[in-house]
């Protein structure tokens, strides 16, 4: 092959000359950096897990070297608190909306509980001897009663929903008209909400009155077991069994989780706080602890008794990086600057500076204990008698229940919490499900099955 050089080198100069002009090109247009984007090019990505993907070109060098690395979740630094709720600090989180969109998604898949807590005390009134001395120095002894609290029993139980076959959480938002924490230390409505008053910055102050109104809807919601998305207007004309609500979409706010997680991450607020709050629903707790303390007394127990069930591992904190922010999330530093007369201090600094602190409260997942489901494509009601209890007809086609009712949950725990009364059981420890009954006796004919009426 003969290789003609001036046809080279002009070549080479033609290279040298295009190379420069593309040198001088990025100089006064630099390209933008890897890994970001501008508003057009990234779209919001949608809760229920639809993500719009931007168009990408590839050159032939791109092609040839194969396809990029798989993507690597970021693992956030974050910890547990003693009820199993969760705080992160990681600074990503609070500069990035994505890793923090992508961060709550991940931790909604890990589903709270409720935790039972039955505990039985009485007074016993006993005496004992004292030696006292009078002012001459002369000792005697003297026999005192005193009054002393003894506790009974003092245990837990844990309730877990189904969250087995692949179920996900609904993801929820408070609509625009409720009160809600929205990136101040006060309630706040959206503009979008019926026409208020005195609204500053697409905003308006809730009320004390109406705060605290709609403090004890939420109490009153959570006790009855309706979804977060129930409204109180709405109870006069919905179902009063919380698992045959129809579905619907539980976004109820104007703003994705995204745009909240953008909010959050752009606020340059010292003390900022966003919580992501995970609620069950379902069953009338309110039933439950009536009906287990009414089996307590039955035992019979005559004793002071409480009984109380509270969620654990239900909230998601998202704090700032920075020493104070990391005080206050550690309960000791918390409790010593409270005796060192600091906290009142830094909460006036987070109610009234500008720059101190916010919070956001406008989300959150919710787990069915019970639902009322559709039937899957070409899903039929079973025959026999399993069918009027996990099956029903509605206007809108069969349903069928997924989970527990709260009947079925209370039969199996029903003779557990009366032997833990009757021996006196005392532990921290939540109650395993294996000390319900030996495996043998499950292998009994009729020991699953209801009581039968037997006549003599």
């Amino acid at each position: 092959m003969i290789v003609d050089p001036v046809a080279d080198s002009t070549d080479d100069k033609k290279q040298v000359s295009a190379s420069s002009q593309l040198g001088e090109a990025s100089i006064s247009n630099p390209a933008p950096p890897p890994f970001e984007s501008s508003q057009q090019d990234h779209e919001l990505v949608d809760i229920s897990g639809t993500e719009s993907t931007p168009l990408i070109h590839t050159s032939p060098t791109d092609r040839a070297l194969g396809p990029p690395p798989e993507f690597a979740p970021y693992n956030a630094e974050h910890f547990s608190l003693d009820n199993q709720d969760i705080v992160s600090h990681d600074p990503h989180l609070n500069s990035d909306g994505e890793a923090l969109y992508r961060f709550l998604l991940s931790e909604s898949h890990t589903s709270p509980s409720y935790l039972l807590h039955c505990h039985g005390t009485h007074s016993e009134t006993r005496s004992r001897w004292v030696q006292e001395r009078d002012s001459h120095g002369h000792s005697r002894s003297r026999r005192e009663t005193y009054s002393e609290v003894v506790t009974d029993f003092d245990f837990y139980i844990e309730i877990f929903p189904d969250m087995s076959e692949g179920r996900e959480p609904i993801q929820w938002s408070v609509r625009d008209d409720e009160p809600a924490y929205r990136g101040k230390m006060v309630r706040e409505y959206e503009q979008s909400s019926p026409s208020f008053n005195n609204i500053q910055h697409g905003k308006r102050i809730a009320t004390r009155k109406e705060a605290k109104k709609y403090k004890n809807w939420i109490k009153t919601r959570t006790r009855l077991g309706f979804p977060p998305w129930i409204q109180e207007e709405d109870m006069g004309r919905i179902y009063m069994d919380p698992a045959a609500l129809p579905q619907v979409d539980a976004l109820r706010s104007s703003k994705t989780l995204r745009q909240w997680a953008d909010e959050y991450c752009a606020s340059p607020k010292y003390l900022k706080e966003f919580v992501y709050e995970k609620i069950l629903y379902g069953w009338n707790m309110e039933q439950i602890e009536n009906v287990i303390r009414s089996t307590i007394k039955l035992t019979p127990y005559n004793g002071s008794l409480d009984v109380n069930i509270y969620p654990r591992g239900s909230k998601i904190f998202i704090r700032p990086n920075n020493k104070v922010s990391r005080m206050l999330s550690n309960k000791w530093l918390k409790f010593l600057s409270i005796i060192l007369f600091i906290f009142p201090f830094v909460w006036l600094f987070k109610r009234f500076h500008s720059r101190g602190g916010g919070r956001w409260e406008v989300c959150g997942g919710a787990y069915p204990l019970k639902q009322w489901v559709p039937l899957d494509d070409g899903e039929e009601i079973p025959p026999g008698t399993d069918r009027t209890q996990r099956y029903m007809q509605t206007p809108t086609g069969p349903r069928k229940l997924i989970g527990q009712k709260e009947g079925e949950w209370f039969r199996v725990w029903e003779g557990v919490i009366k032997r833990a009364v009757i021996g006196r059981y005392q532990s921290p420890v939540p109650l395993p499900p294996s000390s319900l009954h030996p495996v043998e006796a499950s292998l009994l004919d009729g020991y699953n099955e209801g009581p039968s009426l037997v006549e003599y």
